[in-house]
Order: C-alpha cells, then structure tokens, then sequence
C-alpha cells in the first residue's frame, strides 16, 4: 500500500523539460504528429540561425513617388559608376539612384512594366540593355537612353523585331535572347550591343514543344571558364544545355543534354548560386546540378522540400500571376528566398537560412520585384522602392508582426496525458517589445497566447557577464522570467506572438513544466 501511495505521488510530481528555439525552421511537409522538436508549424517574420530565432529586419521606403506598381529594378554598372532604375506597370522608367523622392520619370509609354536585363562591357564602353517582349530593346551608355531597333542609329540590331525579346543573358561575353511564346533563341556577335541577330532554334531538341521561358549561364565550379554552360528552360520543364563560345561552329559548341523537371514558375524562375544554378518548379526550389543527376521524382533533391506543401499551395493557387514570382539571395544576411505573389500589396516570402537550410514565412512586404544593390536586398511596391531587412526593426515605422508555433511535442511518452502549468521563455532584447506566450494542445492551432511580462536583467558584456546569467552584447537585456499556462493534452506545441518596431528579439529557449498521467489516464 505505502509503495502505491509513493508511486501516484512521483506520477503527480512535475516535470521539467528544456526545449531549444525552433532552428530546424518551418516544416510545411510533415505531419503534425511527426515533426522533430525544433521544427516549426508556423514561423512567421521570425529567421531560424544556428542557435536561435531571431526577428527578420525592417525596410524604409529608398525612393517615392512613382506612378503604379514597380514591376522591374535595374541595376547599371558602368566601371565605378553604379545606377538604379525603376519601371513601373504604368510604362514609367525612373531614377531610383539616390534616396527620396523621384521626381518626373525618365521615359514614359512603354507597354509592360515588366522588363529583364543584363550588362555588357565592349570597346565603345559599359551598356545596359533590357527587353520586354512588346517593347523596343532599351539600350542605356551610363548618359542617355535608347530604343534599338532595325533602323536605330547609331546602333541597331537586325534579323529580328526586339519587340519580340522577352528574356536576356550574357554568356561568354555575347548577348543572348528569347523570342516570346516560341522554341527560338537569338544571340548577337561578342563584345556587342548590336549589328545582326543570328537565330538559334530549338525546336529539334525540346522534345516536349512549348515554348522558353528562361536562359541562364550555369557556372559549375562558381567562376567563368571553359565549363561554362548555357542553359534554357520550355515551359513544360525541359532544361536543354550547351555548351561552348561560337553556335555557328560545330567544333565549339556542343548540346551537353536534355533533362525533365518540373514546370517552371513565372518567367524570373532561374538564380545563379555559388556553383549552381537554381529552378524554381511546381516541383520546389532546385539546384541544377542534383537534380540532372536524379530523379525528378525524389524529392530530396529541393532545397524547398521541408515546405514542399506551402509550395505545392501556393502555386496552385497563384502560380498563374504574370508579376511576383521571383528568387533572390542574399549573401550578407545568409538568406534566400522565393518571393509568392499572394496578391497585389500581399506578396510574401518563404525565406531559407542557406547555412542550417531551414526555413520560415515572412510577411509584410509587399514585393512585386527585387535587386540586390552593394550587398543589400530593395524591392519594387507601390509606387517605391523599399530597402529590405534594415536595422530599423521596423515595416515603414509601424511595428513588426510575428507568429511562432513550435511543433507538437510529446515530451517522451505519447500514450501519456500532461497538464502543462508554466512556461519560461528565454528571450533577449533591446527594448521592451509585446511578447505573447502561450501553450497548445493535442494540434490546436489556435492562438492561445497569454502577454508575457519583462523582468530585465543586467546587460553583460564580453569577458564580463557569466554564461548563463547575461547575454554577450551591450545594450541587449534578457527575460526569462516564469508565465502561468494552461493546457492538458497528450502533447504541446509553444506558441509565441510578438509585436514592435525599432527593436531586437532573439528567441534562445523554453522551459516547460508540466505533470504527467493528468485525470487518472
């Protein structure tokens, strides 16, 4: 009897357990019940590093006053001299160069927002030129703008209406073309921004028909040499490779390979990476090289694949959209991401650490394009320019919004009920910003949050603060204070909700405390 009574009061005792922040990021694959503890049901405008969640940077309006959506951002490099540019839905080219407001546009009644480019470097000096499948060629010489065309002075390019052109891409110092809604390329004499257009066809190679929809140097070991490839995507998910300098000589250019993957999605779907070249597919984010020596079929291969269905839903449902999808990368914050065009003014990102390759959702920029400018991520909206992932902590001055739900844990025994009772989560700040904790139960995803209060600790400093007790960087405080929760169910998930502007949050942990074998099970 007694040895029964020392056994119902140890069941009754608390436990504790220690949880890590959700590093291993959003998991939009898995099933509820089967993700892994540092996994993440939601994890929105919160970025997933090594140790810890952090909240993503801010953006400041960089240049205003343009008239309709920004659909392109165009980058000029002329040797020391670094221009932007602007083209908005409304058929508006503007100066973006300089912070503030833009004043009246450069040029004006063009038929599509929505333009690609590159820049090309020759004897008569740095150009950037730019096509967008109903327009004339832009051509822009560091000075002036220009449509070229087939009678252009004193440029033109021949054998083809650039009207027509609706991709671009330097490859082994010639610039190459697509011809809208067809299987032909066209490509112009190296080191030139003119004279006669030579037609490359495919329709002998794409076995599938269709029609291109992208064409991009693939880079295999991350430099420029002999192993150059050039790369072509249809529309129904063919790559076809070559490689080689000169497409009119049998001895220097050679078809390297046809490959199936998935369709591509939108027209800005190829990103040079490292080494690599990544795809965006209704199959997922993949990287080039993997997937021409697997299967499409096995999806291991995806970077996205953790949030394959996130990807599977929103393609679904907007992956028709003429305008948004897009792939970017940043080195400097160690991000990639593929910007979703939920709708006009909604866009979102799925946003990828490119070190632990795990992922999270960030909300509240309203993207329709993006460029990244000496080392820093800008993006199109409406009417400006926004410069993305800023120290401000702040969306144009008004707070930052995020989501949390870490994944469903059964806290080693699955058959077992708990009654949660506290939580403590360790958080550090550089303010005072609203914090929301809470616990749910049994795959409610529900907000059940409660306000946390702030109870500051002692800054410390490198080879001063003690590990454990204060965090290493001034000005930044830490709470870790106990919060009543309330839950009983057989597993939990912590949930966090936070709000504020100009100010830093990092998530490092959470202790739960909980009894197990609740109301006699």
């Amino acid at each position: 009897m007694a040895a029964r009574r020392n056994a119902l009061v140890q069941r009754a005792a608390a436990d504790v357990q220690s949880l890590p922040a959700p590093v291993g990021g959003w998991n939009a694959r898995d099933s509820l019940a089967n993700m892994e503890p540092t996994d993440a049901v939601v994890l929105e405008n919160m970025f997933p590093t090594v140790s810890s969640v952090v909240l993503r940077g801010g953006y400041t309006k960089w240049a205003t006053g343009m008239a309709g959506q920004v659909q392109t951002i165009m980058i000029y490099s002329g040797g020391n001299t670094t221009e932007v540019f602007a083209i908005t839905s409304g058929g508006a080219l503007y100066d973006v160069t300089v912070t503030g407001p833009v004043g009246a546009p450069i040029l004006t009644g063009f038929l599509s927002g929505k333009w690609e480019y590159t820049n090309i470097a020759t004897s008569g000096g740095n150009f950037l030129m730019a096509v967008n499948g109903a327009d004339y060629a832009l051509l822009y010489d560091g000075t002036s703008w220009s449509s070229i065309t087939s009678v252009s002075a004193p440029i033109a390019i021949t054998g083809v209406d650039t009207r027509d052109l609706h991709n671009i891409v330097l490859f082994k110092n010639r610039i190459w073309f697509i011809q809208k809604e067809t299987l032909k390329a066209w490509y112009l004499p190296t080191s030139s921004v003119g004279g006669a257009a030579e037609q490359f066809s495919l329709q002998s190679v794409a076995r599938d028909g269709g029609y291109l929809v992208d064409l991009d140097a693939w880079t295999i070991d991350a430099g420029y040499g002999v192993d150059d490839n050039l790369a072509f995507v249809t529309d129904s998910g063919e790559v076809i490779i070559y490689r080689g300098t000169d497409p009119a000589s049998d001895a220097t250019w050679a078809l390297i390979g046809v490959w199936k993957l998935g369709a591509p999605v939108g027209e800005r779907c190829m990103l040079k990476w490292g080494g690599d070249l990544l795809i965006l597919t209704y199959d997922g984010l993949v990287p080039m090289a993997a997937s021409l020596q697997s299967s499409r079929l096995d999806p291991r291969v995806s970077l996205s694949n953790k949030i394959q269905g996130a990807i599977t839903a929103a393609t679904t449902a907007y992956g028709s959209a003429p305008v948004g999808w897009e792939i970017v990368y940043n080195a400097k914050t160690n991000a990639l991401w593929i910007n979703v065009p939920v709708a006009v003014g909604s866009q979102q990102q799925y946003v990828m650490n490119t070190i632990t390759k795990s992922w999270c959702n960030f909300t509240g920029w309203s993207a329709n394009c993006w460029a990244i400018v000496n080392n820093d991520p800008y993006f199109g909206s409406d009417g400006y320019i926004g410069k993305a992932w800023d120290d401000t902590y702040a969306d144009d001055n008004t707070n930052i919004a995020t989501n949390t739900l870490q994944a469903f844990n059964y806290f080693g025994s699955r058959g077992v009920k708990k009654y949660f009772t506290r939580a403590r989560a360790s958080i550090f700040t550089d303010g005072l910003p609203a914090i929301f904790v809470g616990m749910n139960v049994d795959f409610d995803t529900a907000n059940t949050t409660a306000p946390l209060a702030f109870i500051p600790s002692a800054t410390g400093l490198w080879d001063i603060g003690y590990w454990d007790d204060a965090i290493w960087g001034a000005g930044n405080i830490i709470t870790n204070t106990w919060l009543g929760i309330t839950g009983i169910g057989y597993c939990g998930g912590i949930q966090m909700v936070t709000g504020s502007q100009q100010t830093q949050i990092e998530w490092a942990s959470t202790d739960v405390v909980y009894q197990s074998g609740w109301a006699g099970v």
